[in-house]
């Protein structure tokens, strides 16, 4: 199809959507186009009317059906459905879950909505600001237009806050270095209605728990100055003397096995527990009381404040052994202005078991299913421990790339036992209002790879996990200990080995064992951000300590073994940023960096093989096989003289991706993507030339791009890319980069260029 017939169909499809759209409106109604708002006016600056529009056309209603290329499919559906004669089948779901009913000109009031811009003006400090309304008529088709004409912006000239010598009016008046209200800017009825929130907000941070905003009144007066006013801050005469009294904490009573529905508060004498400054009511003697002076952090004649408040709901929570947590502060019956506080929780179930089939990808092409059965048991030993053990099972099968054929077969069980809390020696505490925790993992998993080899690896860890606040988390693993060993070696598999040593890495005995320790920043929950972030660092540190005991040295031959298996000896460390940019309501640019490095010594002259660094797949460079990139400018295809391909690995690693991300239509996105990077080997290598790192590393970066779609079903996200290869770091140095050879129409081209990747969720 050349460009003019392309051109043709366009807006013959345009033309079409256009007249099926006003076409079955009911008699005498017209298809509302939308509100035009302009804003005129001599007194007002350029950034001031463009921010005032951008206001203004916010709040106009009522809302457009949507457009799409200047289209509005949603309408076309809907009408393209009919009329249902039933609630059920196609036409009704084309209808009504997929269709959009066409918004007519008679839904709009063109006088209530000329009311809103001029009482928006007016709460902006445009106090003579002056609206006007009219609609225009084209065909079936109508649109209004709305002309604001606002006078001189009114500005803060100054702020004034109680100034007598009452509690509540210092209490108030401590608060004004935090103003939102500000010397020469704009006046806001919005801003006003903030501060009053904010120094709520203050107050509560000192006691005064019954106070709410609405105590609050801001008074304006406007005859101070040309176009500026004063504002004033002051307590209404009607705020209770309860909101104006700081109060300070009594008794704390904790009710762990609350039911909600039924009178579950009766107690006796031998069913309440003293524990501290608590008074604890566990009739069946459920929790250990310690597990809630933990978590709640108001004590005895404390100072009220809602920080304490939120954290301690916040901790009871983040125990995960609690369904439903609630509290009540009532005013004491002691002298003086005290609360009694209590807790209301309703315990989750104790033992629960959940049966789960899962479908899953991963970084080398793998596609498969798992099916887990998981056993819980929560509060295991009264201290709101949480004990799983699982048993897994499930095969993976490689769509595209050198294993296709190869698949595999997992099955294997896990047990993870958690406190809330830090098991220590010695006492450490966190300020947070999330519980640190002290994880406990034993694992056995057996793998096989159909005409291949077996591999049975045994993991073990012990390690804290705590939270700063929701977006910095930390996790140490004071050890961590992998242990893998081949069994069942095929013919096949031996005979690949003669032909590519490399091979042979991937059934080594290995025996890992170290501390561990990531750190992790996001901000990305924060969705009015522009702007978001991702940050994660580990650092793997495996076999030093016992390196350094017993002195290993595998370049004089001084390896030691344990049970027979040389330990590893490495420090390896990854950084993985991640920037996410919005550039609309429905789009955003995803970028990512990946750097990474591990060097072996000691006991080890190399990386172990599970423990490097591979490139390349669905969620990496997806213009290339997993794990076909590198070392350097290796070509790990023209090296194999076998007909399995190994999986590259190197020490180094430097990875970059983009992505432009926007919404397509319905749950349908839609990507651009580039991809950058290689790995690389710390060491010469005589089986790999090119592989080594020199100061050349950046002719040497593999760079590929594509598109792709997203179906975003809600409860999980599934991935469709296709991508093909802009730079080959293995081909001789001057012909690396590829654009001219790129060729959609060509066959040959196609089959060795275009990798489609199919995966579930964003790469990143």
């Amino acid at each position: 199809m050349n460009k003019s017939y392309l051109v043709y169909f366009l807006l013959v499809a345009a033309l079409a959507s256009s007249c099926s759209n006003t076409r079955f409106l009911p008699e005498g109604e017209l298809l509302y186009t939308g509100a035009k708002i302009k804003v005129e006016g001599q007194n007002i600056t350029k950034k001031e009317n463009k921010a005032l529009k951008t206001q203004l056309k916010a709040i106009v209603r009522p809302k457009l059906n949507s457009v799409f290329l200047g289209l509005r499919p949603k309408l076309y559906l809907y009408n393209l459905a009919g009329t249902p004669k039933k609630e059920k089948g196609w036409r009704y779901w084309l209808k009504n879950k997929v269709g959009e009913a066409p918004v007519l000109y008679s839904q709009v009031d063109l006088e209530y909505n000329k009311s809103v811009l001029q009482n928006f003006s007016e709460n902006s400090g445009y106090f003579n600001a002056t609206t006007s309304a009219d609609s225009t008529r084209k065909g079936k088709k109508a649109s209004a237009t709305y002309l604001v004409k606002p006078a001189k912006q009114y500005k803060i000239k100054e702020v004034k806050f109680p100034l007598d010598s009452s509690v509540i009016a210092k209490a108030i008046n401590n608060t004004r270095r935090r103003s939102l209200l500000k010397k020469e800017e704009g006046y806001s009825l919005e801003r006003i209605k903030e501060e009053r929130v904010r120094i709520d907000a203050r107050l509560k941070e000192k006691g005064y728990f019954y106070f709410n905003p609405d105590y609050l009144k801001v008074q304006v007066d406007s005859t101070v100055a040309d176009h500026q006013v004063d504002l004033i801050v002051k307590i209404k005469d009607e705020a209770p003397k309860l909101a104006e009294t700081p109060y300070r904490i009594n008794k704390i009573i904790v009710y762990p096995n609350y039911t909600i529905g039924s009178d579950s508060l009766k107690i006796d004498k031998d069913s309440t527990q003293k524990y501290n400054d608590l008074t604890i009511i566990d009739p069946e003697n459920l929790f250990k009381p310690r597990i809630f002076d933990r978590a709640l952090y108001f004590k005895k004649n404390d100072l009220y404040n809602r920080t304490d408040h939120n954290l301690s709901l916040n901790r009871l929570v983040n125990l995960g052994t609690f369904k439903f947590v609630k509290n009540q502060f009532r005013v004491s019956d002691t002298i003086g202005n005290y609360l009694d506080v209590y807790y209301y929780l309703t315990p989750l179930p104790k033992k629960s078991l959940r049966l789960e089939l899962l479908a899953k990808t991963n970084s080398a092409n793998y596609t498969g299913t798992e099916l887990s059965l998981n056993w819980s048991n929560r509060n295991t030993f009264r201290g709101a421990e949480l004990l799983t053990i699982s048993a897994f099972g499930g095969v993976e099968v490689q769509v595209s790339g050198q294993n296709n054929g190869f698949n595999v077969y997992r099955f294997g069980t896990e047990a993870n036992l958690i406190w809330p809390r830090l098991v220590a020696p010695f006492k450490l505490n966190s300020p947070s209002g999330f519980v640190p925790k002290t994880k406990a993992t034993l694992g056995y998993e057996f793998q096989n790879r159909t005409k291949l080899y077996s591999l049975q690896t045994f993991k073990g860890s012990f390690g804290y996990l705590w939270k700063e606040n929701e977006r910095k988390e930390h996790l140490f693993n004071i050890t961590e200990i992998t242990y893998a060993s081949p069994q069942n070696v095929t013919p096949l598999y031996q005979e690949q080995i003669l032909a590519n040593e490399s091979l042979g890495k991937v059934i080594e005995k290995q025996l890992i064992f170290g501390p561990t320790y990531s750190y992790t920043y996001t901000n990305t929950l924060q969705k009015r951000k522009k702007n978001t972030f991702y940050y994660k660092g580990t650092i793997d540190l495996a076999g030093n300590v016992a390196g350094l005991v017993t002195g290993a040295n595998s370049k004089r031959g001084d390896t030691i073994k344990i049970f027979d298996v040389p330990f590893s000896q490495f420090v390896k460390i990854e950084n993985d940023f991640r920037h996410y940019y919005k550039l609309g309501p429905d789009s955003q640019l995803a970028s990512r960096i990946i750097v990474g490095a591990g060097f072996a010594y000691g006991n080890s002259g190399e990386m172990p093989f599970i423990k490097q660094f591979f490139i390349g797949g669905t969620n990496s460079l997806r213009a290339f096989r997993a794990r076909s990139i590198g070392p350097g400018s290796f070509d790990g295809a023209l090296a194999n003289t076998s007909t399995f391909l190994p999986d590259q690995s190197g020490d180094l690693k430097l990875e970059f991706n983009t992505e432009y991300r926007a919404k397509i239509y319905g749950l349908v996105n839609g990507a651009l993507f580039l991809d950058a990077g290689n790995i690389w080997l710390l060491n010469e290598n005589s089986e790999k030339p090119g592989a080594k790192f020199s100061k050349k590393f950046m002719n040497e970066i593999a760079v590929g791009a594509g598109a792709g779609l997203r179906f975003d079903f809600s409860f999980l996200i599934l991935r469709t890319d296709l991508a093909f290869p802009l730079r080959k770091p293995y081909l001789a140095d001057g012909d690396r980069w590829v654009l001219d050879k790129i060729d959609f129409g060509s066959g040959p081209w196609r089959r060795e260029n275009l990798v489609f990747n199919l995966a579930i969720g964003y790469p990143f």
